[in-house]
């Protein structure tokens, strides 16, 4: 494996930097911090590039907030600074990750995503009689720090690079020392894809599963034997456990005839059939609504407010949702 170096001169460049705030910024001008870094900004890059090449940058503490759609969980939101520095990385390292993904790894890849992942299980369902779907408990709070600084490490000997990903990656708290990644920001998402490439290999060139795909950390495998992939899902636990420090989520864990519908990102997959969950769509007309109370009472702008409406509707692009659609277009304030 190719391992990669000279790039922390390009990411500390100002021109990185810049490009990377200008990303940072996109929808978040009118927050009184970011204004304040906005209007200052040729002044805040010199600081934060000041001090990524004296190594004194030291993450600020994140914002947590729990959120409890679609499921409840803690998000961990980084500073704007920090926000900055993710971004300059990400410029640089993203296309040495997605060298080394599969082809059917759908999450934070360009040219990818949930509709296409969404599309391609429902291809293989077509051609198989069964599928296995698995989600892993806790993922981002189980990734084990020492196992993704060997992953990285592996990737790029770039001795300052390395000691900004292991600043960013040891700088996240946890209720187990020395394990968990934020959910919320850029570099914790590429980090967790990044940690179960290998298992992605393990299935696909060790076992030799054909049809398999993920998402982030929910994935699927199809075959035309149960048995078959009862003995996989077994597998893939040990692996998992021994490998990775992870444990399979069991009660989500589904082995069935796809003929059943494949619940997998929001969709009831069948070979020939791609049906909304009801409870996500529930989710959007409650979206629908809450958008539409913000911008009534002047809260939200037309900017963001469209941004959101396009954002549901894309979204429901896919399955039987041509009413819902219509509903939704109906219920909107024309801008």
């Amino acid at each position: 494996m190719r391992r990669y170096g000279n790039l922390f001169e390009n990411i500390i460049s100002f021109e990185n930097l810049l490009k990377a705030a200008k990303k940072a910024f996109r929808g978040k001008k009118d927050k009184a911090r970011v204004a304040r870094f906005y209007f200052d900004m040729e002044k805040e890059l010199l600081c934060l590039q000041e001090e990524l090449l004296n190594k004194t940058y030291e993450p600020r503490p994140l914002r947590k907030f729990q959120i409890r759609e679609p499921k409840p969980r803690e998000i961990g939101a980084s500073d704007f600074r920090d926000r900055v520095v993710h971004h300059a990385i990400c410029n640089t390292i993203e296309p040495i990750l997605e060298r080394g993904s599969i082809h059917h790894s759908y999450a934070c890849r360009i040219g990818k995503g949930t509709h296409r992942a969404v599309m391609q299980a429902q291809i293989f369902s077509r051609k198989h009689s069964y599928f296995l779907k698995c989600d892993i408990r806790k993922y981002f709070a189980s990734i084990d720090h020492e196992i993704l600084n060997k992953m990285l490490a592996r990737k790029f000997k770039d001795a300052d690079l390395m000691w900004l990903l292991n600043t960013i990656i040891d700088s996240a708290e946890s209720e187990n020392t020395g394990k968990g990644v934020p959910i919320g920001s850029l570099t914790s998402q590429h980090f967790a894809n990044l940690y179960l490439d290998k298992l992605d290999h393990c299935i696909k060139d060790c076992l030799r599963v054909k049809s398999y795909l993920r998402y982030m950390d929910d994935f699927i495998l199809f075959g035309n034997e149960k048995a078959e992939l009862h003995l996989l899902h077994s597998t893939i636990r040990a692996f998992l456990r021994d490998e990775l420090t992870l444990e399979l989520k069991e009660k989500a864990t589904i082995i069935a005839p796809v003929q059943e519908g494949d619940p997998f990102l929001g969709f009831w997959i069948f070979p020939n059939l791609i049906r909304l969950k009801h409870e996500n769509k529930k989710r959007a007309l409650n979206t629908l609504k809450s958008r539409n109370r913000a911008f009534k009472s002047g809260k939200t702008n037309e900017e963001k407010y469209s941004q959101s409406l396009m954002s549901i509707t894309e979204y429901l692009k896919i399955g039987n949702t041509y009413n819902l659609r219509k509903d939704i277009f109906s219920k909107m304030f024309f801008l």
